[in-house]
């Protein structure tokens, strides 16, 4: 197939913006933002070199809730459907006479400088914290606020690197799939049978290269038979059961203390699997979504979520930190400092909303004021 065709049948159309897209893309961001918020669990080691706030989880503590992380852990989906938005975004912008480097520069800029803003603003303010309150692990603490951050260093190098995988994906198609998936198979083959645990961390860019590289043919999955949506899902279902249930992979998508690796950091070859299976669900859930999406009310809060979504994300934990900082200070409140004490009850699930409107009565200001100092959301226009 010579590179005019492979443009012609996998470039999307110029027309009007698919709302499903939008939606998609936002819902992502806040799945995980409420993930945070309801699912984090923190203890806090007064001495000793880890010192400081750790993170857990319900999920080693809850027999069978890893299965939820196989539709919410959703960064596979939100790769891929920012590697549609690069693609159909780069068209447009050539069509305006846009370079390539003027391109991929102005996205970096509007993903870079509020992520850069949020890390900067910690770092002062938990040296701060830290030094008036004499509160030993701040910095542990920091980096844990500002960890989410971690995929958008990712993506930027994906934005960096959007010459060379629009060129590769207009030259050979659908094989920089495979050969992205073949690569991070072997990745895991390298890391765990010949125990190089440090070769794992190419597959943060094998695996979330692959999940963007694959939303170049998101068009042609949305155009294809509803049978191929189903094949997807099935397929990556086949496939997580397979890998999960052969013993070599962890059940859960997330990290879990306890687990001997976790099959996002790195990413592991089972996020392909997810990745084509959360494709198909998302796609045979396409009808009734953009009926949904038609109406007006839905319609308006779907711009809603896509205008504060990334502001969201890029403080929830900053609001997180807040509202713990407010209870520590004016009700007195500790972190236990053992697992140990830990209950996963009745009561415990039942306060899960209010463990959501804390942090989010706290995040709202801060997402003003970044409103205020101009961070906008990535449109994809």
């Amino acid at each position: 197939m010579s590179a005019p065709t492979a443009v012609t049948e996998t470039t999307p159309k110029a027309g009007p913006r698919d709302n499903y897209v939008d939606f998609l893309r936002a819902a992502s961001l806040i799945v995980v933002v409420l993930w945070h918020w309801a699912f984090t669990i923190l203890t806090w080691e007064s001495n000793g070199p880890q010192a400081g706030p750790h993170a857990t989880s319900p999920l080693g503590f809850t027999h069978g809730f890893w299965l939820a992380t196989w539709l919410f852990q959703v960064m596979p989906l939100f790769f891929y459907v920012g590697g549609y938005v690069h693609l159909r975004s780069w068209e447009r912008a050539r069509l305006s006479g846009v370079q390539i480097g003027d391109f991929v520069l102005r996205r970096i800029r509007k993903l870079a400088v509020p992520a850069v803003v949020v890390m900067l603003v910690w770092i002062a303010v938990g040296s701060a914290i830290g030094g008036y309150f004499k509160l030993e692990g701040i910095g542990r603490a920091v980096r844990l606020i500002i960890s989410p951050l971690w995929f958008l260093a990712i993506y930027l190098m994906l934005i960096v690197l959007l010459p060379v995988s629009l060129w590769l994906h207009r030259r050979y198609g659908s094989l920089v799939l495979v050969w992205l998936g073949g690569a991070a198979m072997m990745i895991d083959v390298v890391r765990f049978n010949y125990h190089l645990e440090a070769a794992g961390w190419a597959n943060m860019m094998l695996v979330w290269g692959l999940a963007h590289q694959a939303g170049f043919f998101y068009q042609k999955v949305v155009d294809a038979p509803r049978r191929a949506d189903w094949t997807l899902l099935w397929a990556g279902l086949f496939g997580l059961v397979g890998l999960v249930g052969s013993g070599l992979y962890p059940g859960s998508m997330v990290g879990v203390p306890g687990e001997r690796f976790s099959n996002m950091a790195p990413p592991t070859f089972v996020i392909v699997a997810l990745l084509l299976f959360q494709i198909g669900v998302v796609e045979l859930l396409r009808p009734t979504m953009q009926r949904v999406l038609l109406r007006p009310r839905w319609g308006k809060a779907n711009d809603l979520i896509n205008r504060f979504s990334l502001p969201l994300y890029l403080v929830h934990t900053t609001g997180l930190a807040i509202f713990l900082f407010l209870a520590w200070l004016l009700f007195g409140y500790e972190f236990t400092d053992r697992t140990d004490d830990l209950t996963i009850d009745l009561q415990w699930w039942l306060t899960r909303p209010l463990a959501v409107v804390g942090p989010l009565i706290c995040t709202l200001p801060v997402i003003v004021l970044f409103s205020r100092i101009g961070v906008r959301r990535e449109q994809g226009e």
